[in-house]
């Protein structure tokens, strides 16, 4: 999986963990396709600034998945519902998760 979509995934699972500050230039960049010299111009911050929030966000969401594992977690439960056949007990398992 390409690391771009890897991020974005995470994004989705830990994002709301990350300051708000954080989100709006991961969004920026990840979402919008904004360059770092865009989302400068826009904040009113440096480039440099923008890259190092955008790269810490990047880590974090790494190390949010290292230790919590809700992704690696998630494709396994889907991996194993898959191979159920049983209807009523796959929608007890969704229940769980909605």
């Amino acid at each position: 999986m390409k690391q771009r979509n890897y991020l974005i995934i995470l994004y989705d699972y830990y994002g709301e963990l990350l300051n708000e500050d954080n989100k709006k230039y991961f969004e920026d960049y990840y979402f919008d396709n904004l360059s770092l010299g865009e989302i400068s111009s826009n904040s009113g911050i440096s480039r440099n600034a923008i890259h190092k929030h955008i790269k810490g966000t990047e880590a974090k969401l790494l190390f949010f998945e290292e230790k919590l594992k809700l992704y690696e977690k998630d494709k396994k439960l889907t991996s194993i519902m898959e191979k159920i056949d049983d209807e009523k007990i796959k929608n007890e398992i969704k229940k769980i998760f909605d």
